[in-house]
């Protein structure tokens, strides 16, 4: 019998454990699209950097950039825990967090920044499912949401060749809040790539 090839992301779909720390690495180009058709604040933090494949592409666009991760993984600070970073940022917040604590990742975003800023997040389109999120949305809508109309390869550990035959069956958006908007305003939902 001929072995599977099983696509990344689709935890259903793999014979593999996911990631110890979910560190998933997102492909450069999903930051690359998003800056097409959004502009941020001079100053960002990049709060779980991982390797830098999205804080690179901050700062070749001139962004000053934050880069910290839970882990070191030789870019940026290591051994941030942004959950517990309780000094106030005045500027944007960019990331693709773990997964599993990604409301969590948005809230404490939203709490360091000041009214006016931003919050971008690169997460499953999934994220906007589930009982418990209704609820974080009815308080926190987000001012945009941005699908992706071609799927975005998020790679285990970073190994981007290990999963480039494979492709994903994944799929992702970036999810924008404005910290002090309006939640009247209801919610754009847009494409990008």
């Amino acid at each position: 019998m001929k072995a599977k090839k099983y696509t990344n992301g689709a935890y259903n779909h793999t014979t593999t454990d996911r990631e110890v720390n979910d560190f998933y690495a997102t492909d450069p180009k999903a930051m690359e699209e998003l800056l097409k058709v959004e502009t941020f604040s001079p100053n960002v933090w990049e709060c779980a950097c991982g390797q830098g494949h999205l804080a690179k592409v901050l700062e070749n666009h001139g962004y000053n950039v934050k880069s910290t991760d839970l882990i070191d993984r030789g870019y940026g600070e290591g051994n941030v825990d942004f959950l517990n970073c309780q000094e106030p940022f005045d500027g944007d917040i960019l990331s693709n967090p773990p997964y599993f604590c990604a409301k969590e990742f948005v809230e404490h975003a939203l709490e360091l920044v000041p009214d006016g800023k931003r919050v971008a997040m690169f997460l499953k389109l999934t994220f906007l499912e589930g009982k418990e999120r209704k609820k974080f949305y009815e308080k926190y809508p987000p001012e945009c949401v941005y699908v992706s109309s071609s799927r975005v390869q998020c790679a285990k550990g970073g190994d981007f060749e290990k999963y480039e035959k494979t492709g994903t069956a994944t799929a992702y958006a970036w999810y924008i809040w404005r910290k002090g908007s309006d939640p009247s305003v209801e919610p754009k939902l847009r494409w990008f790539n």
